[in-house]
């Protein structure tokens, strides 16, 4: 008897199944429905959530892979399917976030002609993704599958983009998956270590700063507890506030937007910086400008999964490649001999007042919102944000203090937030999800509130709304003062919008009010139904510490 070969299509699927995929996020589309066929035999191992806009799946495509570790799985048609989901693989690239977006393709046959949605994706993705490439014979498609989830996994994580062509998806599908595929780690170098330690326990002003991807809790729990242990005080990149518990002694603060003047101060006057996983990019950085190539030489040691970023820009004293995990179970065995207590203690005192409540000129004060959350959700909370002024409250004010607790985009994507909330909701139902979107971010992908409902994922949001594009107006009033053009926003009322997709929706105009209208929302959440805080604040509270009247000069 002979037995009936799988086709391309379902020999997809069996990779997803065999490497342990749980959710797939998509808009559907002609050019792979034999995918989507093949996904429907696994409905009980996979579930498939279809998104209203490609950008929206892609997003949450992208969270899936900072929750997880793992390469959240996007899918999306051709042409313009394709490039209205560019902006998550942009996403993941900037962060180094595992993810695969899968592209249905034109068929083998028309290639060239200029078909109906024809795009060569080698070209347009070759930029943005780590690995973007073709499916070109149905009988290497397991071999071609293993290699993005590889690629997606080792070194520094982030995009493969992988296009269908419809009719290779029919075609004879080759040899089943084995088992699931296990990323290659590289490990710290013993002797760069113990160099390490040598210089360490010569260092009186040493900080340490963590970020990027692919730490494990067994690593961030061990690395916490030694430099705690130590005294030394460690700093986060921009966004990676989840890393270690934020209410440890010798956390100091995050290297972002809008950050702790002190701790630049800090960060100058290190006479030995150890950065695992971060990339030193424009934002930690503070436009390249918080170190120079003549201190980094003789203070930095770099440490990166990728051994692209180590030297791209700044020369260390020091530098090697190594899984970030890795690096940190390494490092969290050395011994210098010395402690920095008192250092840290009054590098965390600095941090104490930095989050200290400010001052407002309206009738919401977002620093008490945002420290209201902080107090009342449980720390396994997971908060979300795109990019806009908006975010600074919220990083400011919000301790994290548990891991993954912190989805947003490090590329300032707009539009991020909604999409991740619904991700991390979807993926651990059983947690509350707090997303915090400025009105113009929301609105970018707000129409997937219509998926929260669909599919009963209960997530919180609340909309910060001034009117405006905050951080573009920031800028605008400080080099054109009062000249106000393309930054206004008129909006909807976003408690009849929440209504309209069938979420709840409650109004709030003054920071005493707040704390009611939260509580109804997560009410609301509770009994399964997605709800929205629509939080009115004023323009003129641009930024925390900040008006626009100060930016005009007054």
């Amino acid at each position: 008897m002979t037995v009936a070969s799988r086709n391309a299509a379902q020999r997809l699927v069996d990779v997803l199944v065999a490497n342990d995929v749980s959710h797939v996020f998509c808009v559907p589309g002609e050019s792979y429905l034999a995918v989507l066929d093949a996904l429907g035999d696994v409905a009980d191992r996979i579930q498939v959530i279809t998104c209203r806009h490609e950008a929206g799946a892609a997003n949450m495509a992208e969270a899936y892979g900072k929750l997880t570790g793992k390469p959240g799985i996007c899918m999306v048609t051709r042409g313009p399917g394709a490039t209205h989901a560019s902006i998550g693989v942009h996403t993941a690239h900037q962060d180094s976030t595992p993810m695969i977006l899968f592209v249905g393709q034109i068929a083998v046959t028309d290639r060239g002609r200029g078909a109906f949605q024809e795009v060569d994706y080698r070209e347009v993705f070759g930029g943005l993704a780590k690995w973007a490439t073709e499916l070109e014979s149905g009988e290497r498609t397991t071999e071609v599958l293993e290699r993005a989830f590889a690629t997606a996994t080792q070194g520094r994580m982030g995009p493969v983009v992988v296009a269908l062509p419809e009719d290779v998806l029919v075609a004879d599908g080759g040899p089943a998956p084995l088992r699931a595929v296990v990323p290659a780690r590289a490990a710290l170098d013993p002797a760069l270590a113990k160099e390490i330690e040598r210089r360490l326990g010569a260092a009186e002003r040493p900080l340490m700063i963590l970020g990027g991807s692919g730490w494990t809790d067994e690593a961030t729990t061990a690395l916490g507890d030694w430099a705690e242990r130590l005294g030394l005080p460690v700093a986060l990149s921009f966004r990676r506030k989840d890393l270690i518990s934020n209410d440890r002694q010798n956390y100091v603060g995050d290297l972002g937007l809008g950050p702790n003047p002190k701790l630049l101060q800090r960060v100058r006057e290190a006479d030995l910086i150890i950065a695992v996983g971060a990339r030193l990019g424009e934002n930690p950085t503070q436009g390249y400008t918080l170190l120079d190539r003549e201190r980094t030489a003789a203070t930095l040691i770099h440490l990166h999964p990728g051994p692209e970023e180590v030297g791209r820009v700044w020369a260390p004293l020091l530098g090697g490649t190594a899984d970030n995990a890795l690096s940190a179970l390494a490092l969290s065995q050395l011994e210098p001999g010395r402690t920095w207590h008192e250092a840290a203690a009054a590098v965390r005192a600095d941090f104490e007042a930095f989050i200290s409540r400010v001052e407002v000129t309206g009738a919401v004060n977002m620093s008490d919102c945002i420290r209201h959350l902080d107090e009342v959700m449980p720390v396994d909370t997971v908060f979300t944000n795109g990019a806009g002024n908006y975010a600074a409250w919220l990083h400011r004010f919000i301790r994290h203090r548990a891991r993954r607790t912190q989805l947003a985009p490090t590329s300032g994507a707009m539009g991020y937030g909604y999409p991740a909330a619904i991700a991390a909701k979807a993926i651990h139902p059983e947690r509350e999800v707090v997303c915090i979107a400025g009105d113009g971010e929301y609105l970018m992908t707000g129409q997937e509130l219509a998926t929260a409902v669909q599919y009963g994922v209960a997530t919180l949001t609340v909309i910060v709304d001034n009117g405006t594009y905050g951080t573009i107006r920031m800028h605008q009033e400080r080099d054109y003062p009062s000249r106000v053009v393309a930054t206004d926003l008129k909006n909807p009322d976003f408690v009849k919008y929440a209504e309209a997709f069938g979420a709840f929706g409650v109004r709030c105009e003054r920071t005493e009010d707040f704390p009611k209208a939260l509580e109804a929302a997560r009410a609301a959440t509770r009994a399964g139904q997605p709800a929205i805080v629509h939080l009115i604040t004023s323009a003129e509270d641009i930024a925390p510490g900040r008006t626009l009247t100060q930016l005009r000069g007054g």
